[in-house]
């Protein structure tokens, strides 16, 4: 399922980005010469039988499957028949050039709206907004936040909310809000009536390195029992006698309230040498029951975590959300531009240090979280396409040599000086440009490889 869901986002997300070069290119009577979906050996070629005027283009299917690209008559790449000279790609005024080049990338945006448009008019099931206790000292705890509690409405005033249909919605929407203040009509568990709650600016620094707006305001996901799932052959769940739909209501006198709360305790105990023994009191089919519980350290990254050995918690309430043409439309656009400047973002606090490194995230982990929305249903898959492809275009975009935005740059330069720079320049930079890019692949698929546990 992973291999598959990757090699079709792949496909898709590329095919899209060399369609916008190559429809382009053939409107403005530029000849293009191949299409190609991956790159090294052809594994399938062809030609169309109605081929647009002057074009005679050969499409291929290639054996790596990690880009594309589009080859146009250009007389810098070589001899062009005199008969042909007008339709060379170098031949064409500037803002030609330019409009062939940002296409690409223009169409992976232009995907991504339609794709999330898609999800919108679809529908989907979603988490409810309904929260688990935050965590401790963090500002959703000083604003009185609680276990349990429902969000109906966010915005930045009092006086300007907007629904939040689903926990999705609402952890999307403190995602754009950086570190300003926010405000939450909430409705506590077991109650009737609402109430606002204003959640204070983040201090500065307001978003460390490791972290997000979301997780910075103290904010823990969604609300859930503390029931316990799978239990671990061997595991201290299963030496200390639980069981699969035991629901831990108290531990060492405390109180637990949800599923987040237990695990939190839990991690917390390996940070002593020896994790203390806890009394749990829980409640299975009906009888309550005493168990003494002997957490197990291990390390997490660097640091000493407790663990169980069992899943816990139930999965959370789930809530249908669709919308309507206009609005599905609307809101699709709104996202693919929240995406776009998130990612700028992103890119800004990289290059600034004020984001870690560990962020990049390279194909392991794109071919895992394919595989993953697959499974979740045609709603996350596409959610997971477009988020993908708003990525894939903004990169492109960027001011690098040997990616489309540093053509633009080339461009840029032409524009301002006259002239295009010099053969022996952009020589330097595209060296330049494909030492920084493969330097980029390397760390992020180091990254994959820590991340997902292939080095513990």
């Amino acid at each position: 399922m992973t291999v598959l869901a990757f090699l079709l986002a792949l496909g898709v997300l590329i095919t899209v980005h060399e369609w916008g070069h190559y429809r382009v290119a053939v409107a403005c009577g530029v000849k293009v010469l191949t299409f190609s979906i991956g790159f090294g050996k052809p594994l399938l070629r062809w030609k169309s039988r109605q081929p647009h005027a002057g074009q005679d283009t050969e499409f291929c299917i290639s054996l790596i499957p990690l880009g594309g690209y589009v080859k146009m008559l250009d007389e810098q790449e070589g001899e062009v028949a005199p008969k042909d000279v007008p339709m060379a790609f170098n031949r064409q005024p500037l803002w030609v050039r330019a409009a062939i080049v940002s296409a690409g990338p223009l169409a992976n945006l232009l995907l991504a709206t339609c794709l999330y448009a898609a999800t919108f008019w679809i529908g989907q099931q979603e988490t409810q907004a309904i929260l688990s206790a935050p965590v401790v000292g963090s500002v959703a705890e000083v604003a009185g936040l609680r276990s349990g509690d429902r969000v109906l409405r966010a915005g930045a005033s009092a006086d300007d909310l907007q629904d939040m249909a689903s926990l999705d919605a609402l952890r999307w929407w403190v995602l754009q809000q950086e570190s300003s203040a926010i405000y939450l009509e909430v409705q506590p568990q077991g109650k009737q009536t609402p109430h606002v709650l204003r959640l204070a600016e983040l201090p500065a620094p307001s978003i460390p390195k490791e972290s997000n707006p979301w997780q910075a305001r103290g904010f823990n996901g969604a609300w859930s029992r503390a029931v316990l799932g799978d239990i671990q052959t061997g595991s201290p769940a299963e030496l200390a006698g639980l069981q699969r739909g035991d629901e831990v209501l108290r531990m060492d006198g405390r109180v637990i309230t949800d599923a987040a709360s237990l695990r939190s305790i839990v991690r917390a105990s390996g940070q002593s040498q020896v994790p203390a023994m806890q009394t749990w009191d829980i409640s299975r089919h009906g009888r309550l029951l005493q168990v003494d519980v002997q957490p197990a350290q291990m390390i997490e990254g660097l640091q000493p975590i407790g663990r169980i050995g069992a899943q816990v918690g139930e999965v959370p309430a789930k809530v249908w959300v669709q919308y309507g043409l206009f609005d599905g439309l609307d809101k699709a656009i709104a996202q693919t531009w929240e995406v776009i400047v998130m990612t700028l973002d992103m890119l800004g606090r990289l290059l600034t240090g004020q984001a870690s490194l560990e962020h990049l995230s390279g194909p392991l982990t794109m071919a895992d979280y394919a595989g993953r929305s697959a499974s979740l249903g045609i709603g996350a898959y596409l959610s997971y396409l477009a988020l993908v492809s708003v990525s894939l275009g903004v990169f492109n975009l960027l001011p690098l040599p040997v990616l489309d935005g540093g053509h633009l740059l080339y461009y840029l330069y032409e524009a301002c000086t006259g002239h295009p720079p010099s053969p022996e320049w952009l020589d330097a930079m595209q060296r330049t440009g494909l030492v920084v890019l493969v330097a980029l692949m390397v760390f992020s698929l180091f990254n994959d490889v820590v991340r997902l546990g292939w080095l513990s």
